[in-house]
């Protein structure tokens, strides 16, 4: 058993086939079959099922998913803390974040380690809820994450929680006369208001629910899963949106008009991450934020 030969297992139970593992790790198809028999052969049991195209994991192939994650996260680590030796000179940073906490608190927090760590590269990966983020941190896929859940939300399983602030809740309209002119607006002042929503299961879609009960006669406009097009839609005029704090800043450089809402609901945004030893650059990023 080698690296090479768990990465090419790894990458054909992520991708569910041989061929587009092949495609993805760049190598020719006959080579991922071959390290998978190698493999087999080597630990002496069947790590698939083969149906025709399909490839199903039997038990023993579950068993060997984690313990290979494992092995080639520490090979990882290894590397990354050689190279830090004389500083952070180079590497990549992969972290996972929830689309309006990617908006802030992550954007502050990745300037500042990048002007302190120039050569260090950062990959942001999208995760639409805390469940996605944990999921991207337990498969390998990302080494820290942002999450935003109610603060009454339980913690994701498994990981260690860094608490970095809290956000309160925001409408956004094109302008002032889609608002009433009270700051805070009331949800009830909303009656008859068209509205963006996201998806089920995010702090913005709760706190839109609410909305929606409390305001007559409003109803929900459209509903989308990109929220990178929440801030278009409102300035196109489609509807008034509900949204974390976080979108202030940009909502009003982009002209929108932003009132704070008043209602209970907040999130708590935290930094996630696998215990145990982070690499180099996830560590001083971690360090940065538990600092600010």
């Amino acid at each position: 058993m080698d690296a090479r030969q768990l990465r090419y297992f790894l990458a054909v139970v992520d991708s569910g086939s041989v061929h587009r593992a092949a495609e993805l790790l760049f190598v020719a198809q006959p080579s991922v079959s071959q390290a998978l028999r190698t493999l087999e052969r080597d630990l002496g049991s069947l790590l698939f099922h083969r149906t025709g195209r399909r490839l199903v994991l039997t038990a023993a192939g579950h068993a060997l998913v984690a313990p290979a994650r494992d092995v080639l996260r520490g090979l990882d680590l290894a590397r990354a803390t050689v190279e830090a030796v004389d500083g952070l000179l180079g590497g990549e940073l992969v972290i996972a974040s929830m689309p309006s906490q990617s908006v802030s608190p992550l954007t502050e927090l990745i300037a500042a380690f990048t002007a302190a760590n120039p050569l260090v590269r950062i990959s942001v990966r999208a995760a639409s809820t805390p469940a996605d983020v944990g999921k991207m941190l337990t498969t390998g896929d990302a080494e820290l994450g942002v999450v935003a859940a109610s603060p009454t939300a339980a913690a994701l399983p498994g990981l260690a929680a860094l608490h970095l602030e809290t956000q309160r809740f925001a409408v956004l309209a094109r302008d002032e006369s889609v608002l009433p002119a009270a700051d805070p607006v009331r949800p009830a002042d909303l009656a008859g208001a068209a509205l963006i929503v996201g998806q089920q299961g995010t702090g913005m879609r709760r706190v839109a629910d609410a909305v929606l009960r409390a305001a007559p006669g409003s109803r929900f406009a459209v509903e989308v899963e990109h929220r990178e097009a929440v801030l278009p839609l409102v300035l196109a005029g489609v509807g008034v949106a509900v949204v974390s704090e976080s979108w202030r800043s940009l909502a009003n450089s982009a002209g929108a008009v932003v009132r704070a809402l008043d209602c209970p609901d907040s999130l708590a945004v935290s930094l996630v991450s696998r215990p145990g030893r982070l690499s180099p650059a996830a560590g001083a990023f971690h360090d940065l934020a538990e600092s600010g």
